[in-house]
């Protein structure tokens, strides 16, 4: 495998290296290979990989990303389950193969309450969105222009095959931490994350296909793994489910929920198997975590989960709701939820260990629970 150091390509500690990386992208491209960042800390805009790169950010590396919007162009995404045109993932790829993020080093968002986290949707904006999902308007005329927009995810592979992220850690995301959307064939591997502002999910598999999520600490500020699928009418439109999809030995210290199944997955969520994970607490509320309503739908079913080790959580243990923040006017899309097990859970410390809050119209079906609980 061929090595492209950034560095050979105009890339300097303590600068911007946004137009060096690129070069060394476009030249491993040609060949395939490995994009290196050394030791030391770079400075960089919106990074775009391409197929057969490999983007290495060896031990003792930090790339620190802008926190400035426009750093970042306007590209197709999804935010929050809506397909538009807003500012790029800080790390980005779009209809690529082969495709990967490794190395120990570390990559620092450098989100704060002083940029990204100041404003954390912009009312407008998403009024906007909302209007033109209502309104029919095709994604490729859902733009925001620079100046508007969206926190953009950090890490979002989009309708890519074959995707490897391992082993890195990641810091301080504007927005949902590593994203993928339409991809198949996804590993993410022994990767650290430590980012607690607002919305920062650490993985969210979002309609895609294959994904193995091991090995992997989550330390959040919103749930730490949370398969998705679409949100509403623009989710069903789309209509392509989440699964396939397995998580295994992973270690969870705070957010929302530690294995969260929503609550965007109006297409649908397929086949999860989760095994042998570990919520350390304390500022975990939920070990799992399934959330829908009557606008989202969807279906949600073959859900398997074993040997789940709950030190503590400041909730229920498992949460299973169909009126997950239910709208004032009940929606006409009735979710369904189905054949989940969970064998060997082990609760140390829980206010309660089952929550099901579901209705006549969306009852939750087929679920079994076995449980030692312990003092």
């Amino acid at each position: 495998m061929t090595d492209y150091l950034i560095t050979n390509f105009g890339a300097a500690a303590d600068a911007d290296c946004t137009a060096a990386i690129a070069r060394a992208i476009d030249a491993c491209a040609l060949t395939g290979g490995r994009v290196v960042v050394p030791a030391g800390e770079f400075h960089t805009g919106a990074i775009r990989l391409r197929s057969n790169v490999e983007l290495h950010v060896s031990a003792g590396a930090t790339l620190r990303f802008s926190t400035d919007p426009a750093a970042y162009p306007i590209v197709r995404t999804r935010w929050q389950g809506i397909e538009c045109f807003s500012h790029s993932p800080l790390i980005y790829a779009y209809d690529e193969t082969d495709v990967a993020i490794t190395g120990t080093g570390t990559l620092d968002g450098g989100a704060s309450t002083d940029n990204w986290w100041h404003n954390t949707r912009p009312r407008t904006d998403w009024e906007r969105l909302l209007r033109m999902v209502d309104d029919g308007v095709p994604v490729a005329d859902r733009v925001f222009e620079p100046g508007h927009g969206f926190r953009p995810s950090f890490v979002q592979p989009h309708s890519c095959r074959r995707v490897r992220i391992e082993d890195v850690r990641i810091v301080n995301a504007p927005m949902w931490v590593v994203h993928p959307v339409f991809c198949s064939d996804v590993l993410v591997r022994g990767v650290t994350v430590d980012s607690h502002g607002p919305n920062n999910d650490g993985c969210n598999p979002d309609s895609c296909t294959d994904v193995v999520i091991t090995g992997c600490s989550f330390d959040t500020g919103d749930d730490c793994i949370a398969i998705k699928s679409g949100r509403d009418d623009d989710g069903r439109r789309v209509g392509r489910p989440s699964r396939n999809i397995l998580i295994e030995s992973c270690r969870f210290v705070a957010g929302h929920g530690a294995l969260t199944i929503g609550s965007e997955v109006s297409g649908g969520v397929h086949n999860v198997h989760a095994r042998d994970l570990h919520v350390a607490g304390p500022t975990v509320d939920h070990a799992v975590r399934i959330k829908t309503n009557s606008s989202r739908g969807g279906l949600i079913e073959q859900v398997r989960v074993e040997n789940l080790a709950v030190e503590s959580v400041t909730s229920s243990a498992v949460l299973i709701t169909t009126r997950h923040a239910e709208p004032e006017h009940v929606g006409g899309h009735a979710p369904v939820v189905r054949d989940i097990t969970i064998t060997n859970l082990t609760v140390a410390s829980a206010p309660r260990t089952v929550e099901i809050l579901d209705s006549p119209q969306a009852p939750v079906e087929s679920f079994t629970l076995t449980t030692s609980e312990t003092a």
